[in-house]
Protein backbone atom coordinates (compact mmCIF):
# COMPACT_ATOMS: atom_id res chain seq x y z
CA UNK A 1 0.00 0.00 0.00
CA UNK A 2 1.41 3.40 -0.87
CA UNK A 3 2.36 6.08 1.40
CA UNK A 4 -0.40 8.13 0.62
CA UNK A 5 -3.54 5.21 1.18
CA UNK A 6 -1.66 4.66 4.30
CA UNK A 7 -2.07 8.59 5.17
CA UNK A 8 -5.52 8.42 4.03
CA UNK A 9 -5.89 5.47 6.26
CA UNK A 10 -4.81 6.62 9.46
CA UNK A 11 -6.36 10.36 8.54
CA UNK A 12 -10.03 8.71 8.63
CA UNK A 13 -10.16 6.74 11.50
CA UNK A 14 -8.15 9.73 13.66
CA UNK A 15 -11.68 11.74 11.85
CA UNK A 16 -13.92 8.78 12.91
CA UNK A 17 -12.47 9.09 16.88
CA UNK A 18 -13.47 12.32 16.92
CA UNK A 19 -16.69 12.29 15.33
CA UNK A 20 -18.68 11.77 19.07
CA UNK A 21 -19.82 8.33 17.92
CA UNK A 22 -20.88 5.25 19.96
CA UNK A 23 -18.47 2.58 20.33
CA UNK A 24 -20.34 0.02 17.37
CA UNK A 25 -20.56 2.98 15.09
CA UNK A 26 -16.47 3.88 15.48
CA UNK A 27 -15.73 -0.07 15.25
CA UNK A 28 -17.95 0.26 11.77
CA UNK A 29 -16.16 2.91 10.56
CA UNK A 30 -12.79 1.50 11.28
CA UNK A 31 -13.49 -1.34 9.52
CA UNK A 32 -14.32 0.55 6.50
CA UNK A 33 -11.19 2.32 6.89
CA UNK A 34 -8.84 -0.82 6.93
CA UNK A 35 -10.49 -2.89 4.56
CA UNK A 36 -8.29 -2.08 1.76
CA UNK A 37 -5.15 -1.05 4.02
CA UNK A 38 -4.38 -4.37 5.69
CA UNK A 39 -6.68 -7.08 3.66
CA UNK A 40 -7.84 -9.83 5.97
CA UNK A 41 -10.69 -12.93 6.27
CA UNK A 42 -13.65 -12.07 6.53
CA UNK A 43 -14.12 -9.51 9.55
CA UNK A 44 -11.68 -7.60 12.24
CA UNK A 45 -12.82 -8.58 15.90
CA UNK A 46 -12.57 -6.18 18.25
CA UNK A 47 -11.97 -6.24 21.87
CA UNK A 48 -12.19 -3.52 24.73
CA UNK A 49 -10.35 -4.15 27.66
CA UNK A 50 -10.48 -2.65 31.23
CA UNK A 51 -7.09 -0.44 31.29
CA UNK A 52 -6.50 -1.34 34.61
CA UNK A 53 -6.83 -5.29 34.93
CA UNK A 54 -6.48 -5.84 31.07
CA UNK A 55 -9.98 -8.03 31.21
CA UNK A 56 -12.01 -8.20 28.34
CA UNK A 57 -15.46 -6.11 28.65
CA UNK A 58 -16.72 -6.29 25.27
CA UNK A 59 -16.38 -7.98 21.92
CA UNK A 60 -17.36 -7.00 18.73
CA UNK A 61 -17.23 -8.29 15.09
CA UNK A 62 -19.98 -7.12 12.77
CA UNK A 63 -22.30 -9.63 13.85
CA UNK A 64 -20.38 -12.98 12.75
CA UNK A 65 -20.11 -14.29 16.44
CA UNK A 66 -22.98 -12.03 18.19
CA UNK A 67 -21.54 -14.10 21.94
CA UNK A 68 -18.33 -15.11 22.60
CA UNK A 69 -18.71 -19.12 23.37
CA UNK A 70 -18.29 -19.60 27.29
CA UNK A 71 -15.58 -22.24 26.56
CA UNK A 72 -13.47 -19.52 24.63
CA UNK A 73 -13.45 -17.78 27.80
CA UNK A 74 -12.48 -20.03 29.48
CA UNK A 75 -9.48 -21.14 27.52
CA UNK A 76 -8.59 -17.42 27.80
CA UNK A 77 -8.16 -16.74 30.95
CA UNK A 78 -8.13 -20.70 32.85
CA UNK A 79 -5.65 -22.15 30.38
CA UNK A 80 -1.94 -22.25 28.71
CA UNK A 81 -1.89 -21.07 25.11
CA UNK A 82 0.06 -18.71 22.98
CA UNK A 83 -1.10 -15.57 21.64
CA UNK A 84 -3.17 -14.37 24.75
CA UNK A 85 -4.79 -10.83 24.53
CA UNK A 86 -3.29 -9.46 28.10
CA UNK A 87 0.03 -10.66 26.76
CA UNK A 88 -0.32 -8.67 23.37
CA UNK A 89 -1.69 -5.86 25.81
CA UNK A 90 1.45 -5.91 28.06
CA UNK A 91 4.39 -6.48 25.54
CA UNK A 92 6.71 -3.28 24.48
CA UNK A 93 5.65 -4.11 20.79
CA UNK A 94 2.03 -4.14 20.82
CA UNK A 95 1.30 -6.29 18.00
CA UNK A 96 2.10 -10.00 17.09
CA UNK A 97 0.85 -13.21 15.36
CA UNK A 98 0.42 -16.50 16.17
CA UNK A 99 3.16 -17.53 13.44
CA UNK A 100 5.69 -15.48 15.51
CA UNK A 101 4.87 -17.14 18.65
CA UNK A 102 4.79 -20.74 17.36
CA UNK A 103 7.86 -20.69 15.14
CA UNK A 104 5.74 -20.82 11.94
CA UNK A 105 3.76 -23.87 13.29
CA UNK A 106 0.09 -22.43 14.24
CA UNK A 107 -1.34 -26.20 14.93
CA UNK A 108 1.17 -25.83 18.11
CA UNK A 109 -1.99 -23.74 19.47
CA UNK A 110 -5.15 -25.40 20.83
CA UNK A 111 -6.81 -22.03 20.81
CA UNK A 112 -6.20 -22.17 17.08
CA UNK A 113 -7.14 -25.91 16.55
CA UNK A 114 -10.47 -25.06 18.46
CA UNK A 115 -11.67 -21.44 17.12
CA UNK A 116 -9.54 -20.74 14.09
CA UNK A 117 -8.90 -23.42 12.02
CA UNK A 118 -12.71 -25.07 12.17
CA UNK A 119 -14.10 -21.23 10.82
CA UNK A 120 -11.58 -21.61 8.16
CA UNK A 121 -8.36 -18.58 9.37
CA UNK A 122 -4.83 -20.08 9.29
CA UNK A 123 -2.97 -16.57 10.26
CA UNK A 124 -4.05 -14.67 13.19
CA UNK A 125 -2.73 -11.18 14.50
CA UNK A 126 -3.58 -9.41 17.17
CA UNK A 127 -2.57 -5.54 17.75
CA UNK A 128 -3.19 -3.70 21.02
CA UNK A 129 -5.00 -0.48 20.98
CA UNK A 130 -2.37 1.48 23.04
CA UNK A 131 -2.97 5.40 24.11
CA UNK A 132 0.33 8.05 23.65
CA UNK A 133 0.02 7.68 27.64
CA UNK A 134 0.30 4.04 27.40
CA UNK A 135 -3.44 2.74 28.49
CA UNK A 136 -4.75 -0.79 26.77
CA UNK A 137 -8.33 0.25 25.61
CA UNK A 138 -8.19 -3.04 23.86
CA UNK A 139 -7.48 -5.54 21.06
CA UNK A 140 -8.01 -5.76 17.66
CA UNK A 141 -8.04 -9.40 15.80
CA UNK A 142 -7.37 -9.80 12.02
CA UNK A 143 -6.96 -12.89 10.27
CA UNK A 144 -6.03 -14.16 6.46
CA UNK A 145 -6.95 -17.65 5.49
CA UNK A 146 -4.76 -20.54 3.86
CA UNK A 147 -3.29 -19.70 0.72
CA UNK A 148 -2.55 -15.54 1.40
CA UNK A 149 0.46 -14.32 1.96
CA UNK A 150 1.87 -13.34 5.85
CA UNK A 151 1.61 -10.14 7.56
CA UNK A 152 4.28 -7.78 6.31
CA UNK A 153 6.61 -5.43 8.03
CA UNK A 154 4.70 -2.53 6.27
CA UNK A 155 1.50 -3.81 7.25
CA UNK A 156 2.84 -4.18 10.93
CA UNK A 157 3.71 -0.24 10.80
CA UNK A 158 0.90 0.55 9.18
CA UNK A 159 -1.73 -0.87 12.39
CA UNK A 160 0.93 0.41 14.91
CA UNK A 161 0.56 3.78 13.71
CA UNK A 162 -2.84 3.26 13.67
CA UNK A 163 -3.29 1.84 17.65
CA UNK A 164 -3.75 5.17 19.59
CA UNK A 165 -6.18 6.22 16.92
CA UNK A 166 -7.95 3.69 17.43
CA UNK A 167 -7.54 3.67 21.63
CA UNK A 168 -8.54 7.25 21.23
CA UNK A 169 -11.65 6.54 19.92
CA UNK A 170 -12.60 3.24 21.50
CA UNK A 171 -11.57 5.48 24.74
CA UNK A 172 -14.06 8.16 23.72
CA UNK A 173 -16.99 6.08 22.36
CA UNK A 174 -17.17 4.62 25.96
CA UNK A 175 -17.20 8.02 27.59
CA UNK A 176 -19.32 9.77 25.47
CA UNK A 177 -21.93 6.19 25.66
CA UNK A 178 -21.47 6.68 29.43
CA UNK A 179 -22.62 9.87 29.84
CA UNK A 180 -25.64 9.37 27.05
CA UNK A 181 -27.16 6.49 28.80
CA UNK A 182 -25.78 7.14 32.83
CA UNK A 183 -25.63 4.23 34.71
CA UNK A 184 -25.41 5.22 38.85
CA UNK A 185 -24.71 8.35 39.80
CA UNK A 186 -20.95 8.47 39.11
CA UNK A 187 -21.92 7.64 35.33
CA UNK A 188 -19.69 10.38 33.28
CA UNK A 189 -21.94 13.68 31.62
CA UNK A 190 -21.35 15.06 28.74
CA UNK A 191 -21.48 18.82 27.74
CA UNK A 192 -21.62 19.93 23.99
CA UNK A 193 -20.84 23.50 22.98
CA UNK A 194 -20.63 25.82 20.20
CA UNK A 195 -18.22 28.02 18.94
CA UNK A 196 -19.67 30.88 20.60
CA UNK A 197 -20.20 28.41 23.60
CA UNK A 198 -23.49 28.18 23.97
CA UNK A 199 -25.01 24.89 25.41
CA UNK A 200 -26.32 22.67 22.68
CA UNK A 201 -27.18 19.66 24.58
CA UNK A 202 -26.31 18.09 28.16
CA UNK A 203 -26.82 14.42 28.90
CA UNK A 204 -28.80 13.63 31.76
CA UNK A 205 -27.09 13.70 35.21
CA UNK A 206 -24.48 16.03 33.91
CA UNK A 207 -26.10 18.89 36.39
CA UNK A 208 -24.60 17.00 39.42
CA UNK A 209 -20.71 17.77 37.86
CA UNK A 210 -21.60 21.42 36.64
CA UNK A 211 -22.52 22.54 40.55
CA UNK A 212 -19.73 20.56 41.83
CA UNK A 213 -17.17 22.71 40.72
CA UNK A 214 -15.67 25.98 41.29
CA UNK A 215 -17.42 28.62 40.37
CA UNK A 216 -21.18 30.33 40.07
CA UNK A 217 -23.09 28.09 38.12
CA UNK A 218 -26.84 27.49 37.82
CA UNK A 219 -28.90 26.12 34.88
CA UNK A 220 -29.19 27.86 31.94
CA UNK A 221 -26.16 30.08 33.45
CA UNK A 222 -23.07 30.42 32.16
CA UNK A 223 -20.76 27.09 32.30
CA UNK A 224 -18.18 26.78 34.77
CA UNK A 225 -14.81 28.77 34.02
CA UNK A 226 -12.93 24.85 33.69
CA UNK A 227 -15.45 23.63 31.42
CA UNK A 228 -15.05 26.73 28.89
CA UNK A 229 -11.05 26.35 29.18
CA UNK A 230 -11.13 22.61 28.66
CA UNK A 231 -13.46 23.29 25.54
CA UNK A 232 -10.88 26.20 24.14
CA UNK A 233 -8.08 24.09 24.02
CA UNK A 234 -10.04 21.40 22.57
CA UNK A 235 -11.08 23.73 19.30
CA UNK A 236 -7.73 25.95 19.34
CA UNK A 237 -6.00 22.44 18.53
CA UNK A 238 -8.93 21.38 15.57
CA UNK A 239 -8.63 22.75 12.02
CA UNK A 240 -10.77 22.39 8.47
CA UNK A 241 -9.52 19.08 8.10
CA UNK A 242 -8.26 17.84 11.04
CA UNK A 243 -10.25 17.43 14.68
CA UNK A 244 -7.02 18.40 16.88
CA UNK A 245 -6.22 17.06 20.65
CA UNK A 246 -7.97 16.06 23.59
CA UNK A 247 -7.63 18.39 26.60
CA UNK A 248 -7.59 17.08 29.46
CA UNK A 249 -8.17 19.33 33.00
CA UNK A 250 -8.09 17.83 36.63
CA UNK A 251 -10.16 19.96 39.06
CA UNK A 252 -10.72 20.05 43.03
CA UNK A 253 -14.61 20.01 43.39
CA UNK A 254 -15.95 21.93 45.81
CA UNK A 255 -16.59 18.78 48.14
CA UNK A 256 -13.02 17.92 47.62
CA UNK A 257 -13.01 15.45 45.08
CA UNK A 258 -10.79 15.53 42.06
CA UNK A 259 -12.89 15.80 38.70
CA UNK A 260 -11.56 15.18 35.56
CA UNK A 261 -12.46 17.37 32.45
CA UNK A 262 -12.13 15.69 28.44
CA UNK A 263 -12.28 18.16 25.70
CA UNK A 264 -12.86 16.95 22.12
CA UNK A 265 -13.83 18.84 18.88
CA UNK A 266 -16.74 16.96 17.16
CA UNK A 267 -17.14 17.44 13.27
CA UNK A 268 -19.96 14.85 12.93
CA UNK A 269 -21.49 17.76 10.49
CA UNK A 270 -18.87 19.71 9.22
CA UNK A 271 -19.04 22.73 11.70
CA UNK A 272 -16.70 22.57 14.81
CA UNK A 273 -18.39 21.83 18.13
CA UNK A 274 -16.67 21.11 21.71
CA UNK A 275 -17.43 18.29 23.41
CA UNK A 276 -16.65 18.12 27.43
CA UNK A 277 -17.03 14.96 29.07
CA UNK A 278 -16.89 15.14 33.17
CA UNK A 279 -16.16 12.03 35.20
CA UNK A 280 -14.83 11.75 38.56
CA UNK A 281 -11.35 10.98 39.21
CA UNK A 282 -11.53 7.63 40.96
CA UNK A 283 -8.84 5.14 41.41
CA UNK A 284 -9.38 1.92 39.17
CA UNK A 285 -12.95 0.21 39.48
CA UNK A 286 -11.57 -2.90 39.89
CA UNK A 287 -10.08 -1.48 43.20
CA UNK A 288 -13.43 -0.73 45.07
CA UNK A 289 -14.88 -3.93 43.53
CA UNK A 290 -12.12 -5.95 44.99
CA UNK A 291 -12.84 -4.52 48.71
CA UNK A 292 -16.11 -4.51 48.91
CA UNK A 293 -16.26 -8.64 46.94
CA UNK A 294 -13.20 -9.94 49.31
CA UNK A 295 -12.12 -7.22 51.84
CA UNK A 296 -8.71 -7.30 50.23
CA UNK A 297 -6.14 -4.31 51.43
CA UNK A 298 -5.17 -1.48 49.59
CA UNK A 299 -1.53 -2.97 48.95
CA UNK A 300 -3.22 -6.52 48.08
CA UNK A 301 -5.46 -4.55 45.96
CA UNK A 302 -2.66 -3.34 44.24
CA UNK A 303 -0.84 -6.18 43.85
CA UNK A 304 -4.22 -8.61 42.62
CA UNK A 305 -4.02 -5.39 39.75
CA UNK A 306 -0.45 -6.70 38.59
CA UNK A 307 -1.47 -10.75 38.82
CA UNK A 308 -4.61 -9.71 36.39
CA UNK A 309 -2.23 -8.02 33.95
CA UNK A 310 0.05 -11.01 33.57
CA UNK A 311 2.63 -9.63 35.94
CA UNK A 312 5.63 -12.02 37.12
CA UNK A 313 6.35 -11.85 40.57
CA UNK A 314 10.02 -10.26 39.97
CA UNK A 315 7.49 -7.28 37.76
CA UNK A 316 5.42 -6.87 40.86
CA UNK A 317 8.01 -6.81 43.44
CA UNK A 318 10.07 -3.64 40.91
CA UNK A 319 6.70 -2.18 40.37
CA UNK A 320 5.38 -2.04 44.06
CA UNK A 321 8.98 -1.87 45.28
CA UNK A 322 8.91 -4.57 47.52
CA UNK A 323 10.45 -7.78 47.82
CA UNK A 324 10.03 -10.99 45.62
CA UNK A 325 9.04 -13.10 49.25
CA UNK A 326 6.98 -10.37 50.31
CA UNK A 327 5.20 -10.71 46.78
CA UNK A 328 4.27 -14.30 47.71
CA UNK A 329 3.78 -13.32 51.12
CA UNK A 330 0.99 -11.01 49.64
CA UNK A 331 -0.36 -13.76 47.34
CA UNK A 332 -0.73 -16.47 50.07
CA UNK A 333 -3.47 -13.81 51.46
CA UNK A 334 -5.14 -13.07 48.69
CA UNK A 335 -5.68 -16.71 47.70
CA UNK A 336 -7.25 -17.37 50.93
CA UNK A 337 -9.24 -14.53 50.99
CA UNK A 338 -10.45 -15.36 47.47
CA UNK A 339 -10.49 -19.05 47.63
CA UNK A 340 -8.41 -19.99 44.92
CA UNK A 341 -5.28 -21.59 44.48
CA UNK A 342 -3.48 -20.03 42.01
CA UNK A 343 -2.74 -16.94 40.03
CA UNK A 344 -4.74 -18.35 37.13
CA UNK A 345 -7.63 -19.40 39.19
CA UNK A 346 -7.83 -15.53 40.44
CA UNK A 347 -7.54 -14.47 37.20
CA UNK A 348 -10.61 -16.59 35.94
CA UNK A 349 -12.45 -16.05 39.39
CA UNK A 350 -12.11 -11.98 38.70
CA UNK A 351 -13.50 -12.37 35.25
CA UNK A 352 -16.09 -14.89 35.21
CA UNK A 353 -17.67 -13.12 38.62
CA UNK A 354 -17.30 -10.00 37.63
CA UNK A 355 -16.29 -8.94 34.20
CA UNK A 356 -18.07 -12.03 32.14
CA UNK A 357 -21.44 -10.08 32.94
CA UNK A 358 -20.08 -7.00 31.90
CA UNK A 359 -19.55 -9.08 28.64
CA UNK A 360 -22.63 -10.09 28.03
CA UNK A 361 -24.40 -6.78 28.78
CA UNK A 362 -22.58 -5.48 26.73
CA UNK A 363 -23.34 -8.01 23.44
CA UNK A 364 -26.39 -7.41 23.82
CA UNK A 365 -26.36 -3.31 24.12
CA UNK A 366 -24.49 -4.06 20.80
CA UNK A 367 -27.76 -6.25 19.29
CA UNK A 368 -30.11 -3.74 20.66
CA UNK A 369 -27.91 -0.61 19.08
CA UNK A 370 -27.12 0.91 22.59
CA UNK A 371 -24.26 2.23 24.23
CA UNK A 372 -21.46 -0.21 25.10
CA UNK A 373 -19.78 0.08 28.65
CA UNK A 374 -16.39 -0.24 29.93
CA UNK A 375 -14.96 -1.34 33.31
CA UNK A 376 -16.35 -4.49 35.69
CA UNK A 377 -19.97 -4.94 36.91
Amino acid sequence: MGGYASKRTVEQISQAAMRGIDLVAFWQAARAAIRDAVPHYITPCWYTLDPASLLVTSHYDHGLIPQLPHDWLAHEYQREDYHKLADVARSERGISTLHELTGGDPARSPHWNTYVRPIGGEQQLYLALRTRSGENWGILALYREPGQPMFTRAEFELLRELAPHLAEGARRALLIGAAADPEGPEAPGLVVLDESWQVQSLTPGVERWLERLPGDWTPGGQLPQAVIAVAARALQTAGPDHPGEVALARVLSRDGRWIVLHGATLLSDGVPRAAVILEPAHPARISPLLMSAYTLTEREQDLTRHVLCGESTAEIAAALCISAHTVQQHLKSIFEKTGVRSRRDLVGKIFFAHYEPRLRDNEQRAILGRPLRDGPQ
